[in-house]
């Protein structure tokens, strides 16, 4: 088992991956850029050094500054979180060069399934439903056009190197194509220097379920059930849940074997996410594979009370896991909660917290590394804080996220708190009657 990590991130994702090392007793490294002087996550770890300016590229993008952390620390295993280096194989390649474990998977396995066309082919080969689309990218602007008539309008325009949205394009019919094509190749060469962009069938009323996964070292994976991320707002996730109100008994078995297979043809090890499109008629259609922990991580232990940042660390310290398929026992919802104002596009809200009061009670958990007197830097992810509800019932974790909504108090910034609380009492929302274009019918009262 590791001794020290080092937690190459920041954060509420930060102060998690401390609690479960501290219960583990492994000691932490906390590492920071100068607008992070103040943040929770530096306070609470065993040690704490500063990697540079408040841009990412000067401090949790910098590979060197990381590394040298490392090392004059001794840590003997990194933990990258979500975001920043989590799914950077090369900065998983230097670790391994350096003698320090990468809490993730492996190079191979990040290349694996980083790059889209690579993942659908291997997909494919796995039995893996994908959706219907060409074999490769797209060439020139003719090519485009040509194939979207055989599979047929509408269609998408995707970054093969990217996701967030960027370098995606709906298209619905020929006249539309030029400037989508253009469009997309020239935000995903921006976006991830890379412009290299595919295309698939447009998944019309699709809902975005994903299934938890995880492996170890000796080829033995299993899943952890399902959560929903249909509510979405520009390809960004705003609320979560576990067990999806869509989901029947069957749909998640043949999905859990699905997401089953797809991790096992790249001997996958670590926990990771198998991302699917579901239309209304249940068919399910591979996406993507998240190599890493990922945010609504949090309504996945609540339903199958099982610590995944945990069996993250074991894994990589060679650890067997159970091989065990969970089922969702109970109802979990989470809502991100974001220095943005609802009221105006979502703006973002950086700022300071001049008052704060967080909910508590029954059934509710909060991950968040604000506090009152806490500066939210501009240079980052504009997410503060993750609120948990659980209960018996869908319907009563909603009524229980409401009444924690309705208690939370963050002043001194615009937060997307109104926004929650006016889904939470949506009638569509509470009958389950959603996908991932909800939002774009929805007004803020």
């Amino acid at each position: 088992m590791f001794k020290k990590i080092l937690i190459a991130n920041r954060g509420e994702i930060a102060l998690r991956i401390i609690r479960t090392c501290r219960e583990m007793g492994i000691k932490t490294i906390a590492v920071y850029s100068t607008a992070d002087k103040d943040s929770l996550h530096v306070r609470f770890a065993d040690e704490a050094v500063c990697i540079g300016k408040a841009a990412s590229s000067d401090s949790y993008l910098n590979i060197p500054h990381l590394m040298a952390a490392a090392e004059i620390t001794n840590a003997d295993g990194i933990h990258p979180g979500y975001g920043f280096l989590a799914e950077n194989a090369r900065f998983a390649e230097i670790c391994g060069e350096h003698g320090i474990k990468f809490i993730g998977p492996t190079p191979s396995m990040i290349n694996a399934m980083g790059d889209k066309i690579t993942a659908k082919e291997t997909m494919i080969k796995a039995g893996v439903p994908v959706v219907p689309g060409g074999e490769g990218l797209l060439e020139s602007l003719d090519e485009a056009k040509g194939l979207a008539k055989e599979i047929g309008y509408p269609v998408i325009l995707k970054a093969t190197a990217g996701g967030g949205g960027k370098g995606m394009r709906v298209v619905w019919e020929e006249s539309d194509m030029e400037r989508a094509y253009n469009t997309a190749k020239a935000e995903a060469g921006a976006a991830f220097k890379n412009d290299g962009v595919y295309m698939e069938k447009f998944v019309e009323e699709p809902r975005h379920i994903e299934i938890q996964v995880a492996g170890d070292q000796y080829g033995t994976v299993c899943h952890l059930s399902e959560r929903d991320c249909s509510i979405q707002r520009r390809h960004q996730k705003l609320v979560e849940e576990s067990p999806s109100p869509f989901m029947t008994p069957e749909l998640r078995r043949r999905m859990g074997e699905a997401a089953i297979r797809a991790a096992s043809a790249i001997n996958y090890e670590s926990v990771g996410t198998i991302e699917f499109l579901v239309d209304k008629h249940r068919n399910f259609f591979f996406m993507e594979m998240n190599t890493r922990i990922q945010v609504e991580h949090c309504v996945t232990e609540e339903v199958v009370n099982f610590d995944l940042i945990k069996e993250q660390i074991k894994i990589s310290a060679g650890e067997t896991i159970s091989g065990r398929n969970y089922e969702p026992v109970g109802h979990a919802i989470e809502c991100r909660i974001n220095a943005e104002d609802p009221y105006n596009d979502f703006r973002p809200s950086p700022g300071r917290i001049t008052v704060l009061h967080q909910p508590g009670g029954h059934g509710i958990r909060v991950d968040s590394h604000a506090y009152a007197g806490y500066t939210i830097p501009p240079y980052y992810d504009s997410l503060i804080a993750k609120i948990i509800a659980v209960a018996r019932t869908r319907g009563e974790a909603i009524d229980t996220m409401h009444r924690a909504l309705s208690e939370y108090v963050i002043e001194g910034i615009k937060t997307t708190i109104p926004f929650h609380l006016q889904l939470m009492k949506d009638e569509r929302f509470r009958s389950g009657d959603f996908n991932t274009k909800f939002l774009e019918g929805f007004t803020m009262q």
